[in-house]
């Protein structure tokens, strides 16, 4: 007789792999500076077979989840996988008073691959069960974000922590780049917002113009973004220096102009399109309807059409914003500022905890505007759908 496949595979292989990492890569490493590479100790050079041991009970207790499945049992391993994410900074912590010279004021830790895979592993983990309990993705992070965070920034190993000091050494810049690197975004998409809005609206009135605009766009996509900022360099550079109002905003070959037109014209082709296939593809009977009950055709537009294409604009929105947020990065090679000044001077100094200090942030505003948006854009879609549902 064959043996039955597992409930939920999912839960099983998440839990195998966070429980395969966890053992056999590097929990972290110590290194006496900054200069200086580490030394990598695995799980029981860090803490010792018993912790070892006690480490891997919740993970093998998910394992177990995944072969009897039910909402008592999801609860159960969502417990668990809070329980293993609230102690990992814990076991950091411990490696660190283990193995730490308190001689050596410099000394520092860094998290090793079995704390990242881990961590990547259990996010996961969390994503499959709040799908199985059907927990709102927004609401689980509105409790559960600012909790983490503030166990992990009051456990006893940020001092130790190399990215830490990293960030204390880089407070006020690191502030600065990231207001530039919002700025930046911030400008892209909301211009390209209002831009792509006109253009797929002209579009929508002579197919002429949606043909040649698409294929302008579409060639634009094509090109890389160093190639891109290259081209930009020499018109800005010669515009500056012939136009003395450009030139007092501060526009030249590098810098914020060619970072800002470049995501510029990397946020249109997403933008256009949503917005040209959301006010295209509304139900026309619905838009009868409306034009049945007297209304005009400003207000069809403003009252049915832009309300229904909503939700796929939202879309573009997130598809842009998120785009732009890793583009933004690259930007710092042309003096643009941002989050990239900080990756880019970690690889030039094979500092990887300041690679880390620029890209972390990059990754978790990525993360939280594709959550945020996407949860606006079903939300609006849910609620189209039960008025147009309701509607006669």
């Amino acid at each position: 007789m064959r043996r039955e496949a597992p409930s939920n595979p999912v839960v099983l292989m998440l839990s195998l792999a966070a429980l395969a990492c966890w053992l056999w890569l590097p929990l972290g490493s110590i290194a006496p500076n900054r200069i200086v590479p580490g030394t990598a100790y695995s799980l029981p050079e860090a803490l010792g077979w018993p912790l070892t041991v006690a480490s891997c009970l919740p993970l093998l207790g998910l394992a177990v989840v995944a072969w009897r499945p039910g909402r008592l049992a999801y609860y159960a391993a969502l417990a668990l996988t809070l329980l293993l994410l609230m102690a990992l900074p814990l076991w950091l912590a411990l490696m660190a008073q283990r193995h730490l010279d308190p001689e050596l004021p410099q000394a520092r830790l860094g998290i090793g691959a079995a704390g990242w895979l881990a961590l990547f592993w259990l996010s996961l983990l969390l994503v499959e069960l709040r799908t199985r309990l059907a927990l709102a993705g927004w609401q689980l992070g509105l409790w559960l974000l600012p909790v983490l965070g503030a166990w992990w920034l009051t456990a006893p190993w940020l001092e130790s922590l190399a990215l830490w000091q990293e960030f204390r050494g880089r407070g006020e810049a690191f502030v600065e780049a990231l207001v530039q690197h919002l700025l930046l975004v911030g400008g892209a998409v909301g211009t390209s917002l209002l831009l792509g809005a006109a253009i797929a609206l002209a579009m929508r009135q002579n197919p002429r113009v949606e043909r040649l605009g698409f294929a302008l766009l579409n060639f634009l996509q094509t090109i890389p973004s160093l190639a891109l900022f290259g081209l930009l360099l020499a018109p800005l550079a010669w515009l500056s220096a012939r136009v003395e109002w450009l030139a007092a905003l501060g526009v030249s070959g590098i810098g914020w102009a060619p970072a800002f037109l470049a995501l510029l014209g990397y946020s249109l082709l997403p933008m256009v399109r949503n917005t040209f296939v959301a006010l295209s593809e509304v139900d026309p009977g619905v838009l009868e309807a409306a034009r049945g009950m007297g209304m005009s055709r400003g207000q069809v537009f403003r009252q049915v059409r832009l309300p229904l294409a909503l939700p796929v604009v939202l879309e573009g929105v997130r598809i842009t914003s998120v785009q732009a947020i890793g583009l933004t990065a690259v930007a710092a090679l042309i003096g643009a500022g941002g989050l990239g000044t900080f990756i880019f001077q970690g690889l030039g100094q094979a500092a990887m905890d300041l690679v880390l200090l620029g890209a972390l942030p990059i990754l978790a505003m990525a993360l939280a505007v594709d959550a945020l948006l996407g949860a606006l854009s079903r939300r609006l879609d849910h609620r189209n759908g039960q008025t147009t549902g309701a509607s006669p």
